[in-house]
């Protein structure tokens, strides 16, 4: 599948963005990586197809992942950012085991 991701921008700390990100077909997985700059690409969040959600230890209950199954569509509420959330987001898509897709990324930025 194809993915559009949308929504990063430019934030304050303590503020808010909510990333979308619209799937081409149908996805078993769904989820959000980052990567910050001189960092690897690390896990966000992801939430199967009728499964439970899993987020990284930094997300700290700040962050809320869910899905539109039949917009095929995953978002991201990302609420109290720090400037340490500071990366490329990257939508993540599983179709089946093995068959990875990856959206474009989006930039988000948290700074005064």
């Amino acid at each position: 599948v194809q993915l559009q991701a949308s929504g990063g921008g430019l934030v304050q700390p303590g503020g808010s963005l909510r990333l979308s990100c619209a799937a081409s077909g149908r996805t078993f997985s769904m989820g959000w990586y980052r990567q910050a700059p001189g960092k690897q690409r690390e896990l966000v969040a992801t939430l199967p197809r009728g499964g439970t959600t899993n987020y990284a230890d930094f997300v700290k209950g700040r962050f809320t992942i869910s899905r539109d199954i039949r917009k095929n569509t995953v978002y991201l509420q990302m609420n109290s950012l720090e400037p340490e959330d500071t990366a490329v987001y990257y939508c993540h898509a599983r179709e089946s085991p093995g068959i990875d897709s990856w959206g474009q990324g989006t930039l988000v930025t948290v700074s005064s």
